[in-house]
């Protein structure tokens, strides 16, 4: 009888532990799953390192290349305004000269333009690998027992930003308004183009017309800034010989005489041939004032 109760027993254990789910199953899956994931971080981390170093060395040539190209234009403005004054001087006909420095000038100015969007695209490059860098590391699963915590914690993802319209309607709706004196509603919406198109061409225009409403609207000091901003950021714009002449004009209207004639002088020197140097040289007539600075005398 005790013989028989034995084996029952024994049987019995035996069954309980064959039919037991496996206390460790779901540990082992989830440890397999946190070992998957910090795999795909190191991963993420080594590509970030090698683009990083690769991003510097393009950065490095990018900075030599607008350094250069900086030296280049500086020089060849102070070329064109020993000839201007030289011609004013001597009264000799160069124009065919002064319409080739100009279209040195333009070129120097298109290739500085190319290289300030280069470094755009790559800073864009840097902010998308951080993203990709960092994802993971907000997306890995938390020990067994913390799900419910982790996401009773997170916090509700953020609605969808409102996709810009395309750059042309944008920047028509912006002139309409102009055009028609709702000047705070067309600088909004030339800053809408400036924000969401920041390389387009048309990026370059906008900045002018915003500098043009606080022109009109007697804001000068604010005028100057979008002029000056347009012939800093956007050099190879059409509006940029306009954008000289303007800031000029701005800078008289609010008694910066100093500053007024040397950017409409500067304007004569760099677009000799456009209408916005012949506007400079009769302001700077009527003033009194010669179109070039007097040359310095030569030391012996």
């Amino acid at each position: 009888m005790r013989k028989t109760l034995a084996s029952l027993s024994g049987l019995a254990i035996f069954s309980l532990l064959c039919c037991a789910p496996p206390a460790h199953a779901v540990s082992k899956e989830m440890i397999q799953l946190q070992t998957q994931v910090q795999q795909l971080q190191d991963a993420v981390s080594q590509l970030q390192r090698s683009q990083d170093a690769q991003l510097a060395v393009m950065q490095q040539v990018l900075k030599a290349v607008a350094d250069n190209v900086t030296h280049v234009n500086a020089t060849v403005t102070t070329l064109q305004t020993q000839v201007q004054a030289q011609n004013d001087a001597g009264g000799g006909k160069i124009d065919q000269l002064s319409t080739q420095m100009q279209g040195i000038n333009d070129s120097v100015d298109e290739l500085r333009s190319r290289v300030d969007n280069l470094k755009a695209q790559l800073q864009a490059i840097q902010s998308q690998l951080q993203n990709i860098n960092t994802q993971p590391a907000a997306q890995q699963p938390g020990q067994p027992g913390q799900a419910g915590q982790q996401d009773q914690n997170q916090q509700p993802a953020a609605p969808p930003q409102p996709q810009a319209p395309p750059v042309k309607q944008l920047y028509q709706g912006a002139m309409s308004d102009y055009e028609g004196a709702r000047y705070d509603l067309a600088s909004g919406e030339f800053g809408d183009v400036l924000k969401y198109y920041p390389q387009d061409d048309l990026a370059g225009n906008a900045q002018f017309y915003i500098g043009e409403i606080a022109y009109r609207q007697g804001k000068y000091s604010a005028a100057i800034n979008a002029y000056d901003s347009v012939l800093q950021q956007f050099p190879g714009s059409n509006k940029a010989p306009a954008s000289e002449l303007r800031k000029g004009e701005a800078e008289l209207a609010v008694n910066q005489r100093e500053a007024g004639v040397r950017d409409l002088r500067a304007l004569v020197a760099r677009y000799p041939q456009s209408p916005e140097a012949s506007q400079a040289r009769s302001r700077l007539n009527g003033m009194g004032v010669r179109v070039s600075p007097k040359p310095t005398a030569a030391r012996e």
